[in-house]
């Protein structure tokens, strides 16, 4: 094998619009979508097997405390704080690129505001509040410029 070979380049200045992204979807399910457990675990292992975009189903929970879970199923619900809390540990181990938080908001205002919250107070200055606004995605940001960004789209 010629040992040139063994490394990969790719070219990481393309818009972000421009890359295939590796997704999870109910990223918190440790099994099927209707009976299974909810785990904030469940998201350091797909970010740790290479996953950027993860899916968190956001509702309404107890006492003005925001829960994933999938809605009007028997599955477990987890704190979102936890959710938070645990991407933010895993997200840059294995790779230092973009994490896409992809959030299904179910909130009322005043949750959404605690998610918010949440959002700015645990994942801090990797939290990219930089605000898209065009028609055109050739205009995007590159993975390169985003590399230990969280990105949050609802």
């Amino acid at each position: 094998c010629n040992p040139l070979h063994r490394e990969v380049h790719q070219d990481m200045e393309q818009p972000l619009c421009h890359y295939f992204i590796a997704s999870s979807h109910n990223t918190y399910l440790s099994g099927d979508q209707l009976l299974s457990q909810s785990r904030a675990d469940m998201y350091a292992r797909v970010l740790q097997a290479g996953c950027r975009c993860v899916e968190v189903d956001c509702w309404d929970g107890p006492d003005g405390e925001p829960v994933v879970h999938h809605g009007y199923t028997l599955t477990s619900k987890i704190l979102f704080r936890d959710v938070a809390e645990t991407i933010n540990k895993y997200a840059f181990i294995k790779n230092e690129f973009p994490v896409i938080l992809s959030i299904e908001n179910h909130c009322s205002i005043q949750q959404q505001k605690k998610i918010a919250q949440y959002l700015k107070e645990i994942f801090g200055d990797k939290l990219d509040l930089s605000s898209v606004n065009t028609g055109d995605p050739r205009q995007l940001p590159s993975p390169q410029d985003l590399k230990g960004k969280i990105l949050v789209k609802v």
